[in-house]
């Protein structure tokens, strides 16, 4: 019941779902583009229409979302292709921003195509075009029409990275009845920790179906090797100033970071703060917001050398985040100091960063908390708080240096996800 007064309001609602993309598409083209696969109208030279059943291929669908959740599962993509060079691996998303990010980590080794809205007519069009063997949902994007539509296929269901934050269970538990009748069909569910384990039997998975794998966020590549010789980052490195990493920071967020650091900028050696913005759309936005604080703002996208003068380089470029951290001294994690729930603070601990992080972060919240109880991440109540927390670290080399080398010996040390996930799709597959 719950099912079809859902699937009703989303058939009514699918004409406003796709003015509001064409909404965003004037900041950002590319939510206008192949709009068609979001209906499962697509063809692609692996992809086709076929009445076969779904069962019959070896394909293996992996439906990742946005970029946390497509590059949580490059470590599984490549564990997969390098098993079976031969395996078909569809790769979805929901965002554009997770589409490039997918195209840059694999190029033509997977087809990508968007995910088609959760209405099982589409989603039965979409399976039987892809035919995979084997779903493989990141983290907790249960759809109830997606869900049932692989079912009726014969296709297994693999919950992957699952991870319930208690604000997400609080909201499951308000249609407890869909929740579990969504839990009791996933095959298998690979959690992220315990306590999401329990959150997610609680609203009813099968205990039996459920093994705690922990996080594959861990599997971080750090390519030590990275090249900088495009501008601006060779002459960053070729400065010797010391760098803060403010990555993934979103609406209203800037703001508080620049209250933070115009403080630090008038010092004799003043740091060089690198900006990154989540959303490609907002980056024009920012840059003036800089502006307007009488900063001296250099843009990435200028592909110009890093002037003396910059105070702050404006990281408007995508799929550039490691090459920024492999820059950094300090890193900041945005999505925190609004409530977001923060984006991936192990990133920069890999790159041996000391870690600053705002206290929403319900998105990493055990990651979090293992990190600071490591001496590795510190949480910063407001933007008082964090130019109080950088202006030490910037004074406190030796500390900096600590903190760094505990986070990166803390993402080695669990790296015991992927072995424990490729088990459980062999046994799906067998």
């Amino acid at each position: 019941m719950w099912r079809l007064f859902y699937s009703l309001l989303l058939l009514l609602a699918l004409p406003f779902i796709v003015a509001r993309l064409y909404g965003k598409s004037l900041a950002a083209p590319d939510y206008r583009r192949r709009i068609g696969e979001r209906f499962a109208l697509f063809k692609s030279a692996d992809a086709t229409e076929s009445t076969a059943p779904a069962k019959t291929s070896a394909g293996i669908w992996i439906h990742a979302v946005s970029v946390g959740e497509t590059v949580a599962a490059a470590p599984l993509v490549k564990a997969l292709r390098s098993a079976n060079p031969n395996v078909r691996i569809i790769i979805t998303t929901t965002t554009p921003t997770g589409s490039e990010r997918v195209r840059s980590l694999f190029g033509d080794a997977v087809t990508h195509v968007y995910a088609p809205y959760d209405l099982e007519f589409l989603v039965r069009r979409f399976l039987r075009k892809i035919r995979p063997g084997l779903v493989i949902i990141m983290e907790t994007e249960l759809w109830p029409n997606t869900i049932a539509a692989c079912k009726h296929e014969n296709v297994k269901i693999l919950l992957a990275n699952a991870r319930l934050s208690e604000r997400s269970a609080a909201g499951y538990r308000r249609i407890s009845s869909l929740a579990r009748q969504m839990l009791i069909a996933i095959d298998l569910i690979a959690a992220q920790s315990q306590a999401d384990a329990d959150r997610l039997m609680a609203l009813g998975a099968e205990a039996s179906k459920v093994e705690v794998t922990g996080s594959l966020k861990f599997y971080v590549d750090v390519d030590t090797t990275l090249s900088h010789n495009a501008e601006p980052f060779s002459s960053i490195k070729a400065s010797g100033r010391t760098v803060i990493v403010i990555a993934s920071t979103r609406e209203g967020e800037e703001s508080k970071v620049l209250d933070a650091i115009l403080p630090l900028l008038d010092a004799v050696e003043s740091p060089l703060c690198i900006l990154i913005p989540r959303h490609p759309e907002r980056f024009q936005g920012v840059a003036e917001l800089c502006q307007k604080r009488g900063l001296r703002l250099q843009r990435r996208s200028s592909g110009q050398a890093l002037a003396a003068d910059t105070q702050v380089l404006l990281g408007d470029s995508m799929g550039e985040m490691m090459a920024y951290y492999s820059l950094g001294d300090i890193a900041f994690v945005g999505g925190s100091l609004v409530d977001t729930g923060c984006q991936n603070v192990l990133e920069p601990a890999a790159w041996a960063l000391p870690v600053l992080v705002g206290p929403s972060q319900f998105n990493f919240a055990k990651i979090c908390s293992q990190m600071e109880s490591a001496n590795a991440l510190r949480t910063v109540q407001d933007a008082t708080e964090l130019s109080t927390q950088l202006l030490q670290l910037l004074d406190e080399p030796a500390k900096r240096e600590a903190m760094g080398q505990s986070g990166a010996a803390l993402v080695k040390a669990n790296r015991s996800a992927l072995p424990k996930l490729l088990a459980q799709i062999d046994r799906l597959l067998a």
